[in-house]
C-alpha cells in the first residue's frame, strides 16, 4: 500500500520550509534619536531645558530646516545648526535704594525677572546686579534686597527662613473685603491639574497673610498686606479666594496693564548694621486706578 502525504498547496512555501530556499532577511530600520537630546551633546554649555526652548522658538535647523519640536527623530549624521539669540535690547533698570560693602536694596521695577531661567536668558535679571536672597515674580514692583559676597547672602537668607524678616506689600484687588481689617489663616498647595499654580487646600502647607483696606471706590480696594508666611503666589492665592483678586492678576484674576501688587518695605538686619526698614514709594497707577 502506498501513501502519499497531501500536496502542498504554495510549493514556494515549502521550498522555504524545507530549507531550500532562504528568505531575505528584514532591512534594518535606520537609528534616530530626539533632537534636544542630540542638541544637548553639540551644546553641553546649555541645559536641556534651554535648549527646548531654542528648538520651540525656531532657533535650529536639521540639514537647513527648521524643526519645532524637542522629541522630533533625528538620524545620527543630522547636520545640527543652532542660532542663540541675542541679548534684548531693553532694558529695565531698578533703582537703587540704599548700599553698602555687604548688600545692595533695589526698587524693581515690574516686569523685570528676578532669576534666570536656565542657564542662557536673553533678558536682564535682578541676578545681573548681585546675589539674589529672595524673589519677586516678574509682574510684582518693589524693595529687593541682594547679597555681595556668599556668605553674606547665606545670613540673609536664613533671616528669611526663620521668620525673622518683615514685609509688607500694597495691592489694589478688585472689589472689596468683607471685612474691613483680618488675617487670611488658610493652607495652600500646588493645584495638580495647573502644576505652575497653587489654590487653598485643607492638605496644604500653612500660610497667614493679614490684610487692611486702606481706601477703595466703587471698583477697587487698595489693601496693605501682610504676609506672616511665604508660600508661593500667597498673596495672590489668598486675595483670589476672597473674591478679590489682585487687579491685572493674569493667573488667579483680572488682565491689566501690570499686576498690581508692590512690595513697599521690607524689614532686616543687615550686616554689621542695626535693623533696618527700606522702602519703595506706590507707583503712580496704583493711585490713579482708585481716583
Amino acid at each position: 500500500m502506498i501513501i502519499t502525504g497531501k500536496k502542498f498547496s504554495k510549493p514556494a512555501m515549502s521550498r522555504v520550509i524545507n530549507g531550500d530556499v532562504q528568505l531575505d532577511a528584514a532591512p534594518e530600520k535606520p537609528v534616530k534619536y530626539r533632537l534636544d537630546h542630540q542638541l544637548v551633546k553639540a551644546h553641553p554649555e546649555f541645559n536641556r531645558s534651554t535648549l527646548q526652548n531654542f528648538i520651540k522658538s525656531g532657533q535650529v535647523t536639521v540639514n537647513g530646516t527648521v524643526v519645532k519640536k524637542p522629541n522630533a527623530k533625528i538620524p545620527p549624521d543630522a547636520k545640527l545648526q543652532l542660532t542663540v539669540p541675542a541679548k534684548s535690547a531693553t532694558v529695565i533698570e531698578p533703582t537703587p535704594i540704599y548700599q553698602d560693602q555687604n548688600v545692595l536694596v533695589l526698587n524693581k521695577p515690574a516686569g523685570l525677572l528676578s532669576m534666570a531661567k536656565g542657564k542662557f536668558c536673553a533678558e536682564p535679571t535682578l541676578e545681573d546686579y548681585g546675589l539674589l536672597v529672595h524673589r519677586l515674580d516678574r509682574d510684582t514692583s518693589g524693595v529687593v534686597i541682594l547679597a555681595k559676597t556668599p556668605a553674606v547672602q547665606k545670613a540673609l537668607r536664613r533671616q528669611f527662613q526663620e521668620r525673622k524678616v518683615h514685609k509688607t506689600y500694597y495691592a489694589v484687588v478688585v472689589g472689596h473685603p468683607k471685612l474691613n481689617e483680618a488675617m487670611i489663616d488658610l493652607p495652600i498647595a500646588r493645584n495638580l491639574k495647573r502644576p505652575t499654580t497653587f489654590q487653598v487646600s485643607p492638605s496644604g502647607k500653612p500660610a497667614q497673610t493679614h490684610y487692611k483696606v486702606i481706601k477703595s471706590n466703587q471698583k477697587y480696594s487698595l489693601l496693605e498686606l501682610k504676609p506672616i508666611t511665604g508660600r508661593t503666589h500667597q498673596l495672590r492665592v489668598h486675595l483670589h479666594y476672597l473674591d478679590t483678586p489682585i487687579l491685572g492678576d493674569r493667573v488667579y484674576g483680572v488682565a491689566a496693564d501690570r499686576l498690581y501688587l508692590h512690595a513697599a518695605s521690607l524689614e532686616i538686619t543687615i550686616p554689621e548694621g542695626n535693623r533696618q526698614i527700606f522702602s519703595a514709594p506706590l507707583p503712580q497707577e496704583f493711585n490713579s486706578v482708585l481716583q
